[in-house]
């Protein structure tokens, strides 16, 4: 996985850790098994716990106006879910769904604060988990303002080469399942627009797709696309 280096300079929390602390984490919760399609977390729910993704990809999604759902992240093995509802008293802002088979360990809160007091490696971890998750917000929130669709879409799709890409023959696949809607929902448009954006895409042999699998064919200029500077 091409995972380590996004734009956000993201990192899975439990890359940050020293072995010697991830292994006193490793003692908490409990390990659960998910399969495709099952809720790990429900929005609006009111559960204090936090889930760190040991194998698997999950999506994290939100309500809109109405019933509409949005996509607003997708999450890797090392990463963790829930962090904000485990640290306060209020109700789960998204839901979380595997993607795949998942395994997971769900920590309460009341392992996981005392935990953190006690570790000030771990908290400072914990703390730039969240702030990398509220800068990564930001900026696609800028995204939308800033940029036109077929920039937006490229540079998620770099940016899912990046955290969940593949190296498969003479390209990268995107090892998540994601659909149109889905696309479309990632870059703030509609699925008619993003259809439009990826079909220019594949005829200038960036990409291809079939069967909600997407391969990039040209890491490069791709990024020319998405307006990034060299990696």
């Amino acid at each position: 996985m091409i995972h380590g280096a996004n734009m956000d300079g993201r990192r899975p929390f439990l890359d940050i850790l020293t072995k010697e602390t991830r292994t006193a984490f490793a003692r908490l919760g409990a390990r659960r098994t998910f399969a495709v399609g099952d809720v790990l977390i429900r929005e609006g729910d009111y559960e204090q716990e936090l889930m760190v993704l040991h194998r698997g990809v999950v999506k994290v999604t939100g309500r809109l106006d109405g019933d509409q759902e949005a996509l607003m992240d997708i999450k890797i093995e090392g990463d963790v879910v829930g962090e904000v509802a485990a640290m306060d008293l209020g109700p789960r802002s998204a839901t979380v769904t595997a993607c795949g088979d998942v395994v997971a360990t769900v920590v309460p809160s009341r392992e996981l604060l005392p935990f953190l007091r006690s570790s000030p490696e771990a908290e400072l971890a914990f703390n730039q988990v969240i702030g990398g998750r509220l800068r990564r917000s930001d900026r696609w929130r800028l995204d939308f303002g800033r940029y036109p669709v077929l920039v937006r879409l490229a540079r998620v799709l770099v940016e899912l080469v990046l955290s969940h890409g593949q190296a498969d023959w003479n390209a990268v696949r995107i090892d998540v399942n994601l659909s149109q809607s889905e696309f479309a929902a990632l870059v703030g448009s509609t699925t008619n627009t993003v259809q439009k954006a990826l079909a220019e895409l594949r005829a200038d042999g960036l990409i291809s797709t079939g069967e909600r699998r997407t391969f990039v064919k040209d890491l490069a200029r791709l990024r020319q696309v998405a307006q990034l500077g060299e990696p």
